[in-house]
């Protein structure tokens, strides 16, 4: 056996402890082989932000010289295996200690094998998915984004059905036996253990050819050498911005051109423009300053900035007005706003489509309606 790797992608806190989890097992399962291995978070130096894309990585190998030569790199050039626990980050990831927008297969080798959390069908994951100039494999674990690692969450059995599914398509890692094993000790569960087991047997595997889904390239940057480095400390400041879209009317304000968030979004605001009173509570309160001001006075989300939060939403005083809505239900960050200009009729099935899609979901986070806290505090009491 040669080094075997596996990254998880997860979301920055909210899915910590199930990548955790996913990694730790991995490492005592490949030591009841006599194999050795070491699992890592790939960014312990710098702070994990809610949602923000993070990294966990285990490394397994037959001796230690080669899981030293592996180590000796700050981040795998190529893994086995890419696990991702949210399916919205298949449209790449965008984090602190990156630099550029990273497809979600970027380090996954030929004939590796992508495994998703997701409700999805697989021609759905796939158009998100950017495109490969190698052959992988796609495999999905049914469910929804988790986040039953944190302790307000119910065990959903995410971590172990993960375990499941990988010794199933990476079989040179460890065997099901070994997994099964690790995992009875690591969490003294037996439903856990049959969690696996089902898991194993009903992962699939969908062969994903070499140019197959997103075309959009992933957005690298050309980083300076020592001797184009100016001197001192340099930090450009961003300026103040302009008209809506570069025109005369409305306002639109300067943003990053090397970071823009939207990767960490797990849902994203849909506005009922005939609704806006143009009170300006989701234009001021936006943490992230990504409202734009129209010509004709309305408030439109630059999806390039937003980082799904849902402030706008709670803050607004019309009833429907602003609608968080899962991620998964888009594939562009194009403006709502123009959209709505164009056919003001179009716009409102497509609006009404897609909550009551969400409706029929349960949200990532926050709350599914106004008022939802204090109907929980007072239950609390009750009981």
């Amino acid at each position: 056996m040669t080094t075997v790797a596996v990254e998880v992608v997860y979301r920055g806190i909210y899915q910590r402890t199930l990548a955790r989890n996913i990694v730790r097992a991995i490492v005592f399962a490949a030591r009841k082989e006599g194999k050795i291995g070491t699992a890592f978070g790939r960014y312990g130096d710098s702070p994990e932000r809610n949602g923000i894309p993070a990294k966990q990585f285990a490394i397994v190998a037959d001796n230690p010289e080669e899981l030293e030569e592996s180590l000796a790199v700050y981040e795998a050039s190529e893994v086995d295996v890419t696990i991702t626990l949210d399916d919205t980050l298949c449209k790449g990831v965008e984090s602190w200690a990156w630099y550029g927008f990273q497809p979600i297969n970027e380090l996954t080798k030929s004939n590796g094998t992508l495994i998703v959390t997701s409700r999805q069908a697989v021609a759905s994951l796939i158009e998100d998915i950017h495109r490969k100039d190698l052959p992988y494999n796609l495999a999905i674990v049914t469910g929804p984004p988790s986040y039953s690692g944190l302790w307000v969450f119910k065990d959903d059995h995410t971590d172990v059905r993960v375990l499941g599914a990988l010794s199933r398509v990476c079989p040179q890692l460890v065997s099901q036996e070994s997994m099964l094993e690790a995992i009875r000790e690591q969490f003294a569960n037996e439903t856990k253990t049959a969690s696996a087991m089902k898991s194993h047997d009903r992962v699939a595997l969908r062969p994903v050819e070499p140019g197959e889904g997103k075309a959009e390239e992933g957005v690298k940057f050309v980083l300076p050498g020592w001797k184009d480095m100016e001197e001192a400390v340099v930090i450009r400041a961003i300026g103040p911005g302009g008209g809506f879209r570069g025109g005369s009317e409305g306002f639109q304000p300067a943003r990053s051109t090397v970071f823009n968030k939207f990767s960490t979004r797990s849902m994203r605001p849909v506005i009922n423009f005939e609704t806006c009173t143009k009170c300006t509570l989701c234009w001021l309160q936006c943490p992230d300053t990504c409202f734009d001001v129209t010509p004709d006075g309305l408030y439109d989300a630059d999806m390039g900035s937003c980082c799904g939060c849902g402030v706008c939403e709670a803050v607004c005083p019309v009833t429907g007005c602003i609608t968080m809505v899962g991620e998964a239900h888009f594939n562009d960050n194009d403006s709502q706003w123009e959209a709505w200009q164009k056919d003001k009729d179009g716009y409102k099935r497509w609006m009404a489509s897609l909550i009551e899609k969400q409706r029929a979901e349960s949200r990532t986070h926050g709350f599914h309606h106004k008022g939802q806290y204090a109907e929980e505090i007072a239950a609390m009491g009750e009981g």
